[in-house]
């Protein structure tokens, strides 16, 4: 269960970080309106390119990260996996709060964190649900 876990979170992660870097713009028009889109993108040419450049590393590190949890899901060793799934699963429900304490005051994001947080509460549900299996197991 632990391989498959981290497969699905990174293919989630390299596809997400790849599209990140290559189609920005795109993915702010699907997800957010072109208003928005043009609003997040920066208003002078300076602006932009820091937003842009910003954009492409936090693109490129969701892709590495996704290579790393791709080389994880091929270790063996319980006890890593039990503390590696608790991190992550720590991890989607701090994002999810930031999302809810910190982006619902932001006037152009203030539509889309509901989504997200569910989103991110989701991906830390499939972690504790190798928790509990192994868990579970453990105690059976």
């Amino acid at each position: 269960m632990f391989f498959i876990i981290c497969i699905l979170h990174s293919t989630i992660a390299i596809t997400l970080g790849s599209l990140i870097m290559f189609y920005l713009k795109e993915i702010y028009v699907l997800g957010h309106g072109i208003e928005t889109a043009q609003k997040l993108s920066g208003s002078t040419p300076h602006d932009q390119l820091l937003i842009q450049i910003s954009n492409s590393f936090a693109g490129l590190l969701m892709f590495v990260l996704g290579f790393l949890v791709f080389m994880v899901a091929f270790v063996k060793d319980r006890e890593f996996q039990n503390f590696f799934a608790k991190g992550c699963a720590l991890l989607h429900v701090a994002m999810a709060l930031w999302r809810f304490c910190f982006e619902r005051r932001v006037e152009d994001l203030a539509w889309d964190w509901p989504k997200q947080a569910v989103g991110d509460f989701v991906l830390a549900l499939s972690w504790a649900s190798f928790l509990v299996y192994t868990w579970r197991e453990k105690y059976d």
